[in-house]
């Protein structure tokens, strides 16, 4: 009796002991050929259990194809600073040149709320706005951070960015980057206008500049930024090495387009890499009034490269440069006069 109870006990436990096994193909990456091995279902099971544990990347693959989405921590704020510096040249017919440079500095964080049926609540708060200029060896600087500057011709300028920083926005934005409403403006018009109180005497004009800071400062323009500034990636997604161009009007009319194109170079170490390039092709005009023909001509061409943060789809860094060329020529058929412009700007982001 007690042999059949040790032998039952050994049954137990060798039943206990046994894994459940699967059979599994595999695809060596390399040579192409397929084997199949038998595997542990608690290994599949521990293997499954790890992938699905994995963090959620906002830049993913899937297939071989890249789609930028946004996955954003609540709590956690997401800078935008923009700098764009200006050196522009302009060349007399008689061979002297003159230089000017300006410098616009923006800076602005997305403070994320939370995220709820899948729209992100964010607060935009306005931080800081600097303006410089500097010709002729001569340099003003125009610093919300800094005091008003003393020349009358840049204190309504400093004004109105001081009534314009620390102030917020609301913001509602999916996971894809499309931007469902920005609210907030009343309250910041009214400082605005009340900022010029003291330097627009005349109602008629202080009117006219609240509504020309309007029509450049509401939910419409701020949209349109946001989307050109954040969501980089076509909606169908893109393969590593795969291009795509978008266009844009250069020109009211709409005759003179400027053609941007985008290379998606890859994902390396968390980031993922666009490289940029383009411009407006040379175009000329001829004009002949009086027995004086006027001929004019401009290009323009960039160049530059994104970086994103493939874990929040936010903006890491980017580096764009500008340069436009303008050359107008006056003849009567006996003398020539030539004036050349040219401009070079650096739009950089999140320095």
């Amino acid at each position: 009796m007690k042999k059949l109870t040790a032998i039952a006990l050994l049954s137990i436990a060798l039943v206990s002991c046994k894994k459940e096994t699967k059979t599994i193909t595999k695809v060596d990456p390399q040579t192409g050929k397929t084997t199949t091995v038998e595997v542990s279902t608690d290994s599949i099971k521990s293997e499954n259990s790890s992938v699905s544990a994995a963090p959620v990347m906002a830049i993913n693959d899937s297939a071989g194809v890249f789609h930028q989405t946004f996955v954003l921590e609540k709590g956690k704020s997401y800078p935008l600073i923009t700098i764009q510096k200006d050196v522009q040249t302009l060349t007399a017919p008689n061979g002297q040149s003159q230089s000017g440079t300006s410098e616009t500095t923006d800076e602005m964080s997305f403070l994320v709320n939370g995220f709820d049926k899948g729209v992100y609540d964010i607060t935009i708060n306005l931080l800081g706005k600097k303006n410089t200029q500097s010709s002729g060896g001569k340099s003003v600087s125009i610093d919300t951070k800094a005091a008003e500057p003393k020349e009358e011709q840049f204190k309504m300028m400093w004004k109105v960015n001081k009534a314009l920083v620390g102030n917020t926005l609301n913001m509602k934005m999916d996971s894809k980057g499309n931007v469902k409403s920005i609210t907030g403006f009343e309250p910041i018009y009214g400082k605005i206008s009340a900022s010029v109180n003291a330097l627009v005497k005349d109602a008629k004009d202080k009117e006219e500049f609240v509504k020309s800071f309007k029509a450049s400062f509401n939910e419409k323009v701020l949209k349109e930024q946001f989307t050109k500034n954040l969501v980089l990636f076509p909606a169908k997604g893109v393969k590593v090495g795969e291009s795509w161009s978008e266009h844009e009007n250069a020109t009211p009319d709409g005759k003179v387009k400027l053609t941007t194109t985008y290379v998606f170079k890859g994902v390396q170490n968390g980031v993922a890499e666009i490289a940029v390039s383009g411009g407006i092709p040379k175009k000329s005009d001829k004009q002949t009034q009086q027995q004086m023909t006027r001929t004019m001509s401009s290009e323009l061409a960039q160049n530059g490269k994104i970086l994103l943060d493939q874990s929040s789809g936010w903006i890491k860094n980017q580096t764009m440069h500008v340069k436009t060329s303008q050359t107008e020529t006056l003849s009567d058929g006996k003398q020539t006069q030539t004036m050349k412009s040219v401009s070079n700007s650096t739009v950089t982001v999140n320095p």
